[in-house]
């Protein structure tokens, strides 16, 4: 209309007419309003031309011209040029109109919103309060124009932060339109919509969306269906919808809005942009990554085209784009979008700009997650910086810097400065949102984090209940964010052992994704992964491995998909298939280099190719555990190290030395095929590279032809096509959307040959090459190794080292009981020669049938395959075997004695008997017996016993979880060789990373700060996980502690010696003669000085730290505990009765008035036997309860003497009791000993000693032997 206007007057006033300048202004509305901002340039200055030609410099349509072409560049975001157009026009307008002219209200008006686009908030509401005086004295209080404005100077309040005076200025211009204009006036529609803003940043999301419905309303009533406010209105319902989690909701919403938009803008207006991005966050939201970085594209598309390279809205999507890079870990690709918008934001907004702070905040955010914390740090200080200055310190934004310098702290390990953070967070947000705000849930949820890591778990958990009433209030019970917080509550309970509670809180999460159809999200992921490590401790191993391949799926999926995506978004003519037939096309003259160029060549390719593989191996490879321990156990002096020489095909020794704790044996046996690979060692860290071979080799050979990648494609496509048909919404289909991902899976080239997509080598660090390069040479030689492996240990039988092998011992082990068959079961222990020993052998296989049973947690059952019958058994599985047989007449005899043995250890044990095997080997192990007979039986008798180990691992769960190649490549790393494998060969890339980062001994902050750098660290519970697993394959020790800092030892071999150099047999000691003087006070005393501890020490030249750490590790073992100083002694002493001598002074009580005895303990049916280390715990607990230095100790039992009672307490055991007794020393007097008997009575009755030990007896059991958690202690 406005050309056929225009056409028409040209051809009656010329080229010059006012008129004409006239029509010219309303083209540039016009074209400014579409978005068309170069046309609407060129339509006022055409305007502009002809009235600087027609009128004065001063006239008013020159000032409102320039003020329209202001109102272009600040739609530009070219806010320098429109403060420029603004200060003209107001210069003209004053000249002509003077002060108080409403047109000069209108100019500040601008130059206030300007200020507000600019962050210069202070200089805008100067601004607008000049436009309010002028418009308040030339209109009145209650005109149109005065409601405008309070509108926009609530709007920055609004941005301030400062809601409560936003929505009063909000409600003066409600009030105002109310009187002035009619009930449907687009005003007072704008006005609701401003309302509902404030709402929702507030948090008040249902209020909010009742604003925007008032809005909704008026605008259907006065515009029709199809005007772009109506748009806009939808959006912003769409965004509060998108915070509560209602997606579906939101994408309606969003669709609506981008209906009206077609329809109203066209294709390319910046709004539509606009709605793109607010899509692309639902689909951040939603685990989506992809899809949001392929429609933040689309919007960034529509930008490009309209607005010039600079413009602040370009700035927010590669905002948005590094956002979503960021949650996919591709933290290069972020760091690239996030500079590109900061660089926009300097240029348009300059260094002070609020906007320019977030985006340093978000370049901060992924430092941390690089872990490069101090430049993370730094980022925070200058975004605060920038905030402080244009916001004053008490604005949400300020809030936010803190928070995230909270989490940095967090992850740094400065716990006390992480809730300083966040308590300063919390401070603003309290006092700006109130107490029930989303935001505030946050930080509570944060403060949880933080106190998880702490170990205060009720701390921790508090702070969690206080996020989840929040949520729960604001958000509804299906939001997301209260499955975090289930999620968090979990964890906490894992960390405490409530594998039961924390899967139930895991669960409740899962529901919540799972109804909001997020079946793929990453985080459900995570949590699947959570609940197996759950039910692997629990071990159930079933539903773990179940779980586990749940978390997989997901993964892969989420894999696929980025791959179909980059499929349908690259060339594959550019496959690997064609390069090959491109350079098969070069020519040499000589025939000789030809060849030699082209076998280079096709070496090069292979080893891209292995590398793709072994990159895509790394994200997603596993396959099923291989190892498990066989540990040979029982009582001292039975020949559990010659029958582990037996079976291992070793010589006999004649005079073999006894075993010290624990040997870690160097042979490894295959249980494919029975063979100790000729006596020779076999070694677990070429098992676990066999492994990676393994993983790589399959992923190398994998086919995907191109027929089922274009079903792949087609099925995509169709997936989305549905999902559009669904909303009607068009998501637009990005050529760039994955094209900074590197290419990790199959595909297949256009020839036909099966390759490996190429990887742009730049992107990956040198160290992830290196591990490369350790492992390709061999692959080409490698050959499949389906074999399963038995690792042989032999565990010390001497009472002392009974509490010392609690690190060593694992659920998810085989164990061989070995008992000596010319004994009875309750003839007391014969040494070699002839001694006879306080303890029998009942008294130790009940030792030992207790700690291996009783310590584990496991209730599952396995059926195993031995001589064609399925038997069932309980875990752990411990088979019995004998030993001696060269003193056995006849084979009927041995079998008799047998049997005899069995059943009387079953008859004392029977809570045992769903865990024994009786095996019926017996072994003749006479080193001077080696007749042609006997070594055919032993290996008779050793086959035998290889079968019944195979047939039990077979069956074993542990067997079944696929592991990881991360953790066979953790392992390597962490692989300790033991003296005798002289045949391993490791890159010199391992060697520097073992010489360098690998410690004897490490904590687990250390382990995940070595993994991170070196790529293979996924979560804090995977770790947890392959520490476990590691620690059940012997590898390592594993001590996990209340909180983040866990020991592990990463030489097994090198703890032994330090055990067996403090805790020495006593015949024969060894040292300098100060150490046997100090070790022998030990021994009748039961106190270990740290004199002595340091002296033992100091030869292997230990720093402090890793002194520290040995003391930590054998006290979280109850190895030592340490007894509290009185005296101010400079000397700490720890206490360890069971190396008391058992030839100690007896225990005479004859000076002494003795009660009865009470006894404490179990039912024989529910604990036949209260093991060594439970009692000693009982010692050690009873000592620190009663701040006694003073204890007795004697063989088997200990005198507490209760000072101020004046009476003793004498603890003993006695196979599934504790003995209690109390006396008091005797007086000739008859008063002075009725005194006495009053008082010790008066004393028992009133502080009940006995309830006390029988609470702390329940206690230690449940703690130490969790197999029996909850059996009643009782009184006998």
């Amino acid at each position: 209309m406005h050309e056929k206007s225009l056409n028409i007057q040209l051809s009656v006033f010329g080229n010059s007419h006012s008129s004409i300048a006239e029509t010219y202004n309303n083209m540039g509305n016009v074209y400014d309003n579409q978005g068309n901002y170069d046309e609407a340039i060129s339509m006022y200055e055409k305007s502009l031309k002809i009235d600087l030609e027609t009128f004065n410099d001063s006239h008013p349509n020159i000032a409102k011209t320039y003020n329209n072409i202001g109102n272009v560049y600040s739609h530009q975001g070219k806010y320098y040029k429109a403060e420029s157009m603004y200060e003209k026009s107001l210069q003209k307008q004053l000249s002509a109109l003077g002060e108080n002219h409403p047109a000069i209200a209108d100019t500040y008006n601008n130059k206030g919103y300007v200020f507000y686009a600019q962050g210069k908030y202070d200089d805008s509401i100067a601004m607008y309060e000049k436009s309010l005086k002028i418009d308040r004295k030339a209109l009145g209080d209650n005109h149109p124009s005065i409601a405008i404005t309070y509108n926009n100077i609530g709007e920055v309040y609004n941005h301030q932060g400062k809601y409560d005076d936003a929505v009063s200025m909000f409600n003066k211009s409600l009030q105002i339109q109310s009187s002035a204009l009619d009930n449907n006036h687009p005003d007072i529609a704008d006005t609701y919509n401003n309302l509902g803003l404030v709402y929702d940043h507030q948090g008040k999301y249902n209020d909010a969306v009742s604003m925007f419905e008032k809005s909704l309303k008026i605008q259907l009533a006065v515009l029709g269906n199809n005007h772009p406010s109506i748009a806009n209105t939808y959006k912003n319902i769409g965004n509060v919808y998108r915070k509560q989690g209602r997606y579906n909701n939101a994408a309606s919403m969003f669709k609506k809005s981008l209906e009206i938009q077609l329809l109203a803008l066209g294709k390319n207006h910046p709004s539509i942009a606009d709605t793109y991005n607010s899509m692309g966050n639902v689909y951040n939201r939603q685990g989506k990554y992809d899809d949001a970085i392929c429609i933040y594209e689309e919007s960034l598309k529509i930008k490009l085209s309209v607005f010039d390279e600079n413009h602040p809205s370009l700035a927010n999507t590669y905002n948005n784009l590094g956002n979503a890079y960021s949650q996919q870990n591709k933290y290069s690709n972020a760091i690239s979008m996030y500079e590109k918008s900061l660089k926009i934001k300097l240029a348009a907004l300059g260094d002070n700009h609020p906007s320019v702070a977030d985006t340093q905040n978000n370049i901060g955010n992924v430092y941390n997650h690089q872990g490069k914390y101090d430049d993370a740090i730094s980022m925070y200080e200058q975004s605060l910086k920038i905030k402080k200055s244009a916001l004053g310190d008490n604005h949400p934004s300020i809030a936010n810097t803190y928070r995230n310098m909270g989490i940095v702290c967090h992850h740094q390990g400065k716990y006390d400065d992480a809730i300083s953070m966040y308590q300063k967070s919390l401070k603003i947000k309290l006092s700006t949102f109130g107490d029930n705000h989303p935001e505030v849930a946050n930080l509570y949820n944060d403060m949880g984090n933080v106190y998880n890591h702490q170990g205060k778990y009720n701390d921790s958990i508090s702070m969690y209940e206080k996020a989840l009433k929040i949520k729960l209030s604001a958000l509804g019970d299906d939001h997301l964010n209260i499955a975090e917080t289930h999620h968090s509550i979990g964890i906490v309970n894992a960390n405490q052992g409530k594998y039961d509670d924390a899967v139930l809180s895991y669960e409740r999460a899962v529901t919540i994704l799972v109804d909001a159809k997020l079946q793929n999200h990453p985080n459900l992921a995570t949590i699947y992964y959570h609940i197996a490590f759950c039910y692997y401790k629990q071990n159930r191993h079933d539903d773990s491995a179940a779980m586990r391949q749940r978390s997989n799926d997901i993964r892969q999926s989420l894999q696929q998909v980025r791959t179909i995506n980059q499929v349908l978004t690259n060339d594959i003519n550019q496959s690997i298939g064609q390069q090959i037939s491109t350079t098969s096309d070069y020519h040499s003259d000589n025939d000789d280099d030809n060849s030699f160029n082209q076998q280079s060549h096709n070496q090069a390719l292979k080893e891209k190719q292995y590398f793709n593989a072994y990159m895509q191996a790394l994200q997603q490879g596993s396959c099923k555990n291989k190892v498990i321990r066989a540990m040979f156990t029982g009582p001292q002096y039975v020949g559990k190290s010659s029958i582990m020489r037996v079976f291992t095909q070793q010589q006999l020794i004649k005079f073999q030395d006894s075993t010290q704790i624990v040997h870690q044996s160097d042979k490894i046996a295959h249980l494919k095929a029975y063979k100790i690979k000729d006596c020779t060692t076999e070694n677990l860290f070429q098992i676990c590279d066999n492994n990676v071979y393994r993983i790589v080799q399959q992923t190398y050979e994998n086919e995907i032809n191109i027929g089922q990648i274009s079903k792949l494609i087609q099925a995509l496509i169709e997936e989305h096509s549905s999902i559009n048909d669904q909303y009607a919404i068009p998501v637009p289909q990005s050529a760039t959307a994955n094209q900074h991902a590197a290419a990790t899976t199959l595909t297949s080239s256009s020839s036909g040959t099966p390759t490996i997509p190429s990887t742009d080598d730049e992107i990956f660090p040198q160290h992830v090459r290196d591990f490369f390069q350790h492992y390709y040479p061999s692959w080409l030689n490698t050959t499949a190794d389906d074999n399963q492996y038995a690792k042989i240990w032999d565990f010390g039988g001497h009472s002392i080292h009974h509490v010392t092998h609690q690190p060593f011992l694992s659920s998810n082990s085989i164990y061989i009981l070995v008992f000596n068959i010319n004994q009875g079961i309750h003839n007391q222990v014969v040494t070699k020669d002839g001694h006879l020993l306080n303890t029998t052998y009942l008294q130790s296989m009940q030792e030992w049938l207790t700690s291996i049973i009783g310590n584990n947690t496991n209730q599952n059952e396995i059926i195993a395959h031995i001589d064609n019958d399925q038997v069932k058994f309980s875990l752990p599985i411990v088979v019995l075997v004998a030993s001696h047989g060269d003193n056995i007449t006849n084979t009927q005899q041995g079998i008799d004695k047998f049997n005899k043995f069995e059943r009387e250890l079953r008859s004392k044990m029977p809570h045992y008997n769903s865990n024994i095997y009786s095996s019926g080997i017996i072994f003749n192990c006479n080193p001077e017996d080696n007749s042609d007979d006997t070594l055919d039986k032993r290996r008779q008798r050793s086959i035998r016993l290889y079968k019944i180990i195979k047939s039990f691992a077979q069956s074993l769960l542990f067997i079944c979880p696929p592991i990881p190649i991360r953790w066979y490549i953790i392992a390597t790393i962490l692989h300790t060789p033991i003296d005798s494998d002289k045949s391993v060969v490791v890159s010199s890339f391992i060697h520097q990373i073992r010489a360098t980062r690998v410690n004897k001994i490490m904590t687990m902050k250390e382990i995940a700060s070595l993994i991170k750098d070196l790529g293979l660290y996924e979560s804090d519970d995977d770790l947890i996980y392959m520490l476990s697993y590691l620690h059940d394959l012997g590898e390592i020790i594993f001590c996990r502690q209340d909180n983040e800092y866990g020991i592990i030892v990463t030489d097994v071999d090198w703890l032994l010696r330090i055990f067996r150099a403090i805790i020495q047999l006593h015949n024969c000691p060894s040292g300098s003669l100060q150490v046997k003087s100090l070790y022998e006070k030990i021994r009748q005393t039961g106190c270990m000085s740290t004199k002595y501890i340091d002296e033992v020490l100091a030869l292997n030249n230990f720093d402090s730290n890793t002194k520290k750490s040995i003391i930590t590790l054998m006290e979280s073992y109850d190895i030592l505990s340490k007894i509290e100083s009185h005296n101010n002694q400079d000397e700490n002493y720890y206490f360890v009765p069971y190396l008391l001598r058992p030839d100690v002074k007896p225990l005479d009580l004859s000076q002494y008035y003795v009660s009865e005895s009470l006894y404490i303990g179990y039912d024989h049916n529910d604990i036949p036997y209260i093991p060594d280390r439970v009692y000693y715990c009982l010692l050690s607990s009873c000592l620190k309860e009663w701040n006694n230095t003073e204890v007795e100790l004697y063989y088997q039992c200990a005198k507490y003497y209760l000072k101020q009672d004046r009476h003793y307490i004498i603890i003993k055991k006695d196979a599934s009791h504790i003995a209690l007794k109390y006396c008091y020393k005797l007086t000739d007097e008859d008063q002075i000993a009725q005194f006495d008997i009053d008082r010790v009575k008066n004393s028992i009755f009133h502080k009940r000693p006995h309830e006390l030990i029988k609470t702390k007896l329940s206690s230690i059991v449940d703690d130490k032997l969790p197999k029996f958690k909850g059996a009643s202690c009782q009184y006998y």
